[in-house]
């Protein structure tokens, strides 16, 4: 059997390493594999924490932060170069822990027209999973979401991307794309698809491969029997990174609709945003007034 190829993308993430590096034999258990790390030019200790804690790793350093998708690539670049191929990747953050076996499942799980796998995602505590399914932007499911929340919504397909209905996580379930924290991808899969798309510095670069993938006939499944804990980020706090996911979930959308649908949903996310800053959300005011400026689509860059 081909090894399977670890990759992970740090910036600054020293802290989190350890425990990542610590749950990789379990999470791995079953396969042959090679741990890639791509480095976005950190300046904590994130290279010496490899350097002494995962010393056979290939480490790739970009040189600047270059953001997750060029990262990814990075890293796939170089494990491209063992003799013999790969069977699949493994993409993920340094903020996952992996349960025992997770890997395998999620690889085992590959086939049959999916291409990419995903495991159930918990939160650090907490037992029920996370709603880490969803559907392709719509304009009527971005109104849902404005008008009634993405939660409400999600119990109705064609109002919200986010898939909430519980059964959808306790049986193998295909979805439009699903969050990017871990995810096994078939060496079918990348081949088809080719490189991430390193204009999304971050945030619907997933997003964009998984709908990708799936026009080109590999789909985004999840297996239920693999699950991993994700320690999480800053999105929901953050008015800059909030922002920026924002600008890039209707940058996403007008790349693969005409003119006038993305005039509609840029106001149907508008909406939602400025609701939500009436209501207090900093990071929601932020988003709002990013969404007004002229030209703010044209380029996104990152933080």
């Amino acid at each position: 059997m081909s090894p399977v190829a670890v990759i992970a993308v740090t910036w600054n993430s020293a802290s989190v390493l350890p425990g990542f590096l610590a749950t990789l034999p379990d999470g791995m258990a079953g396969l042959d594999w090679r741990l890639v790390v791509a480095d976005n030019d950190s300046a904590d200790d994130t290279i010496e924490v490899l350097r002494e804690l995962a010393p056979d790793a290939t480490v790739v350093r970009t040189g600047r932060n270059a953001g997750y998708a060029a990262g990814v690539n990075a890293a796939l670049a170089a494990a491209g170069e063992w003799d013999g191929g790969y069977e699949a990747v493994l993409v993920c953050n340094p903020d996952i822990r992996m349960r025992q076996g997770c890997a395998k499942r999620l690889v085992d799980g590959l086939g049959d027209g999916a291409g990419i796998a995903v495991p159930l995602l918990y939160e650090d505590g907490r037992d029920a999973p996370l709603h880490s399914l969803r559907r392709e932007s719509t304009v009527l499911r971005a109104f849902g979401e404005a008008v009634i929340g993405n939660r409400r919504a999600g119990r109705f397909p064609y109002l919200s991307e986010l898939v909430t209905d519980p059964a959808a996580y306790e049986r193998p379930t295909r979805a439009d794309w699903a969050t990017g924290a871990l995810m096994a991808v078939s060496a079918n899969c990348l081949a088809a698809c080719g490189p991430w798309d390193e204009s999304f510095f971050l945030y619907s670069e997933e997003t964009e491969y998984c709908l990708r993938a799936r026009d080109l006939g590999h789909a985004t499944r999840l297996e239920p029997t693999a699950e991993a804990v994700h320690l999480g980020g800053d999105s929901q706090v953050s008015p800059r990174l909030w922002t920026l996911l924002t600008l890039n979930r209707v940058r996403l959308y007008g790349r693969r609709h005409g003119a006038l649908a993305t005039a509609c949903f840029r106001g149907a996310v508008l909406l939602r945003e400025t609701s939500r800053a009436v209501l207090g959300r900093k990071a929601s005011r932020a988003a709002a007034a990013a969404l007004l400026r002229p030209g703010a689509l044209r380029t996104v860059p990152g933080p």
